[in-house]
């Protein structure tokens, strides 16, 4: 896997470079003024390291269709951007009310809760704007597709959706608990390979496989999420762990077991592999992202 990891970390980098210039304090076009706390807010909760694995699933279902680098590029920020976006506000104290992010002090520690709330904000949107850019395609079609994709990937039945179902603790089956990490985590990664094939220009058949790895993924991360909040401490993880034990939530491990959740984080990597059949080798890094995905340490 340590080709994979440098490539993980090689995309991380350019991603962050990219990020670097969209989040710089000199306004966008049309935009009047950058607050320059807000701005700082938003990079702090944007650069807290993390492996931008999201955004390396846009640029390497991309690259199976030839797609432009740049464009590519641009689509994994705007997913980055929305995924940082959740992490401010999933911390606040309203929601997990949580002190550390990737080892460093949340953004509503780092700052204040209202500041926090704003580069959550702030990120959110600026995601839109992104895919709205000419920069990102110039086919409106694949625009308007893009944005549309990843408004349903976060909105109510997606990521704001499975927040709610997560805060209402109201799961006690299995299959609520499945349904909440699909909206929650799933939708996200799901978009992150719509995504790429989006800008690409898979046909029908083509996105439908994407798509079905990116599912198949997202459950997987998910389940392999689960068994590091039991088995890794606070330091291996770089946040709190055990918190969802700590508040009575019903998950699948206190449902099922460690053992049934780890088959199960190995039967969803196989088939998102298996999805992924009609690229051949092409679809060799996506592969290895599925194996990491389930056997990562953090």
């Amino acid at each position: 896997m340590a080709d994979f990891e440098q490539a993980l970390k090689q995309c991380a980098e350019a991603v962050t470079r990219e990020l670097d210039l969209l989040l710089s304090a000199q306004p966008l076009n049309g935009e009047i003024a950058r607050p320059k706390r807000l701005i700082e807010a938003m990079r702090h909760g944007t650069f807290a390291g993390g492996k931008r694995l999201r955004p390396f699933l846009v640029i390497e279902t991309a690259r199976l269709f030839d797609a432009d680098p740049l464009q590519a590029l641009r689509a994994a920020c705007a997913v980055e951007c929305v995924h940082c976006y959740s992490l401010i506000h999933d911390d606040l104290p309203a929601m997990d009310d949580d002190d550390l992010r990737r080892g460093q002090p949340t953004v509503h520690r780092a700052f204040d809760e209202a500041t926090a709330i704003l580069a959550g904000d702030g990120l959110l949107t600026l995601a839109f704007d992104i895919l709205a850019d000419e920069a990102t395609h110039g086919d409106p079609g694949v625009r308007l597709r893009l944005i549309s994709g990843l408004a349903r990937a976060a909105g109510a039945g997606g990521m704001a959706g499975g927040q709610m179902l997560d805060i209402q603790a109201e799961a006690d089956r299995a299959e609520d608990v499945r349904q909440l990490h699909e909206m929650k985590t799933g939708a996200l990664i799901a978009f992150s390979c719509q995504a790429g094939a989006i800008v690409g220009g898979a046909d029908a058949t083509a996105l439908e496989a994407v798509t079905a790895f990116g599912r198949h993924v997202g459950a997987a991360f998910q389940l392999a999420d689960d068994l590091l909040d039991v088995t890794a401490s606070s330091v291996q993880m770089g946040k709190r762990t055990g918190k969802d034990a700590e508040q009575g939530k019903a998950t699948l491990i206190s449902l099922v077991g460690v053992e049934k959740v780890g088959a199960m984080a190995h039967e969803r990597m196989a088939e998102a592999i298996s999805s992924l059949a009609m690229f051949g080798e092409s679809a060799a890094t996506l592969e290895r992202a599925a194996r990491f995905i389930v056997e990562r340490q953090r």
